[in-house]
């Protein structure tokens, strides 16, 4: 059977089109491959972009930090001296004046009767140690005994005929120094056994004096050895 001419080219163009249409989906379908098979071998490089993005964010943070301590660097400096400065004054390593009081002891000068007993004409050491817990007590920010800085490893014991303080032996008349406010300490002092010197003063003659001083001046400690002892290192 004879086609028309009409027909002809309506039969023709469909089969163009289904031709192209074909062709088309096969493109499609290899591109789709590709792509599928490229996104797969892709993805370990993204997770490893990924991660090295992050690290240098995090090295352009640090950069940025240094980049401010360098523009900072004076203030920096004066905060890091300001607070060493700070931390030798609590350690005691810095001369220091202020208003304070100053007491002296000193043994009794009048003859030992017979039969009495000599101790309750000396000054002993436990006199001291009382005094300095009250003084601590009551506010004290520097004390020294005989130019001797007391400290947190300052000892204080008897060792015969004199009184050992910061491995120094001492003799009376002991002069204690300490700064603060002047009312607090003598308070301190009369709450925490001032009175009992007193009473020794009377029945011996031992010597008990409290002055207050508008400048007493307290001489630096010095730091001790460490043979044995070492910082704890970090992370430990």
């Amino acid at each position: 059977m004879k086609l028309k001419r009409s027909e002809q080219l309506l039969l023709g163009t469909a089969a163009a089109l289904i031709g192209f249409l074909f062709v088309i989906l096969l493109k499609t379908q290899t591109v789709w491959g590709i792509q599928q098979a490229s996104q797969e071998a892709v993805f370990p490089s993204l997770v490893q972009t990924d991660l090295e993005n992050q690290q240098l964010s995090l090295e352009n943070e640090k950069l940025r930090a240094e980049l401010e301590k360098y523009f900072q660097g004076k203030t920096a400096s004066e905060l890091v001296t300001q607070q060493l400065q700070e931390a030798k004054m609590n350690a005691g390593l810095v001369e220091v004046t202020g208003p304070g009081i100053r007491i002296t002891l000193d043994d009794s000068k009048e003859p030992v009767q017979a039969g009495e007993n000599l101790n309750l004409y000396v000054i002993h050491e436990d006199y001291i140690r009382d005094i300095f817990n009250a003084l601590w007590n009551g506010g004290a920010e520097a004390i020294a005994v005989n130019g001797q800085r007391v400290m947190t490893n300052t000892e204080v014991f008897c060792s015969g005929s004199y009184i050992q303080i910061n491995v120094t032996r001492q003799m009376p008349p002991y002069v204690i120094e300490a700064i603060g406010e002047t009312n607090t300490l003598i308070s301190a002092l009369n709450f925490y056994g001032w009175f009992k010197l007193g009473s020794l003063q009377e029945q011996s003659g031992i010597t008990r004096k409290l002055e207050t001083v508008e400048e007493i001046v307290i001489p630096k400690g010095h730091l001790r050895a460490y043979y044995h002892a070492e910082p704890v290192k970090e992370g430990f």
